[in-house]
């Protein structure tokens, strides 16, 4: 048996920064688009990996006012949300990071159990780490 990760989701409360983030900053593609206003749901994923794909969807659309303000409180602060990513240039893939006004949780590090790190918040809060292989 072998079983494989598809699909991954993030809750984002801006699906147009959240496009621009991961379409233009990460360069995923863009593989649907659908819905309109804070009820859209926009899947992305790497072209080198075409079986995997991430949703950017709503944060609980249809929970009461006030859980839904807590959730995206405590998604804004990067408490929710979290996405580990891997890369071949951990310093050019930050440069970009930066550069695009991302949130920077932590530059390049080389970690104690051996991975060199980094970390940054996207647009709606959601912790990215990405690591070099």
């Amino acid at each position: 048996m072998d079983i494989k990760i598809s699909t991954s989701y993030l809750n984002v409360d801006d699906p147009d920064a959240a496009l621009v983030f991961y379409r233009d900053v990460l360069g995923y593609d863009v593989r649907n688009d659908v819905g309109q206003g804070e009820m859209r749901w926009i899947t992305v994923g790497p072209a080198s990996q075409p079986d995997v794909s991430v949703v950017l969807g709503p944060a609980a659309p249809e929970a009461p006012p006030a859980e839904r303000k807590l959730l995206l409180d405590m998604m804004a602060k990067g408490m929710i949300g979290l996405m580990q990513f891997t890369t071949d240039d951990l310093d050019a893939t930050f440069e970009k990071l930066q550069a695009s006004g991302a949130d920077v949780v932590q530059e390049p590090i080389d970690q104690p159990w051996g991975v060199r790190d980094c970390a940054v918040r996207d647009p709606a809060g959601n912790m990215l780490r990405f690591n070099q292989v």
